[in-house]
């Protein structure tokens, strides 16, 4: 019988600090997140110096306390996981300078993992019979992405988007409307009141490029469509712009990952990043999937979102293949995936 891989996994790409302690990939023993959303909600947004200072102050107890609840101690551990990029520099190289740091000072290996593979591996967690080959589709803040996973850690990037990732639209619009940081969350439950037929927002499509997204025409759309409401001091519904935008990014998203799946003949699909929370496009890509006879897999909301227990297991499949990062491990803010 094999021995079993612990790994301690870090996180810190943006603004949550986190740590999980991770077994064979897939069971998570501890899984510790503090975010600092309440905190950037202040200044409606993300300030990347501030959430530097504040992984300072989180990270060691955060690990302290995944190790208490995972009932080990470093001398248990196989390797140590940790985020290296994409994500905002000065927050990276707080997480991958303390997951140095314990390395050497426990002769433990390292395994630097890429953030948004990190996203994909989350499916693995809860979903123990999903393995590779099958599509994914990865939305979040900084990434929309369609990528045939090939292998563990092997991965062909098919479509991504020009301008705007989804993420991203969402949060500009929310702000637009007045909903404020963070977005997706706020459009998604006030999206349940509104009627997501009410106004015809844009489809994008991209010539050459059937894969491919762009958000920014939306966006643009919802911004003109409210300046053209202000202008005629016509009553703006919230709700109904809220819905009718949604509806238009989760109808892309939902179009072009069933057209990949017959296009490359992919059986299974799966969801990853913030994004992959949202309801609404849980719902649309799962009556999808069973139209067209494809398996559909999703982490749960609270797996999509930043996370340490996604890094272990993304880490536990590189530390398999002989992958280890040298103490010269530095942050890569525009780290592509696939890339080491």
């Amino acid at each position: 019988m094999e021995k079993d891989v612990l790994i301690l996994a870090i996180e810190s790409s943006c603004d949550e600090t986190a740590a999980a302690v991770v077994r064979n990939g897939r069971e998570v023993l501890s899984n510790v997140i503090s975010s600092q959303i309440a905190l950037h909600t202040l200044y409606g947004g993300v300030v990347p110096e501030i959430a530097s200072r504040k992984h300072i102050e989180k990270i060691n107890q955060v690990i302290q306390e995944a190790l208490d609840e995972a009932g080990v101690t470093l001398q248990d551990l196989d390797a140590i996981g940790v985020t290296y990029g994409p994500g905002l520099v000065g927050a990276l190289l707080v997480g991958v300078a303390e997951a140095k740091a314990i390395a050497y000072a426990a002769g433990l290996p390292l395994v630097g993992v890429h953030h948004i593979e990190g996203h994909v591996s989350a499916n693995y967690i809860e979903n123990k019979e999903l393995e590779p080959p099958f599509l994914c589709l990865i939305v979040s803040g900084g990434h929309t992405h369609l990528v045939l996973v090939k292998e563990y850690g092997v991965y062909e990037i098919i479509g991504r988007t020009h301008d705007d990732a989804a993420g991203e639209a969402y949060d500009k619009v929310a702000r637009a409307i007045g909903l404020g940081y963070p977005g997706g969350p706020k459009i998604d439950k006030l999206s349940k009141e509104g009627n997501p037929k009410a106004i015809a927002f844009p489809r994008a499509q991209i010539e050459g490029a059937p894969f491919d997204f762009s958000f920014s025409g939306v966006k643009s759309a919802v911004l003109n469509y409210l300046n053209g409401c202000a202008m005629k001091n016509e009553e703006i519904n919230r709700a109904d712009v809220a819905a009718s935008f949604q509806q238009a990014v989760v109808d892309v998203l939902v179009e072009k990952t069933i057209a990949a799946a017959k296009e490359y003949k992919m059986e299974r699909i799966a969801i990853a990043g913030g994004v992959a929370s949202n309801s609404a496009l849980r719902a649309a890509m799962e009556a999808a999937c069973a139209k067209h006879n494809l398996q559909f897999y999703h982490p749960s909301p609270g797996l999509c979102t930043d996370n340490a227990a996604m890094i272990g297991a993304a880490a536990y499949y590189e530390y398999q293949k002989g992958v280890r990062s040298g103490l010269d491990l530095n942050a890569v803010p525009n780290l592509k995936i696939g890339e080491r």
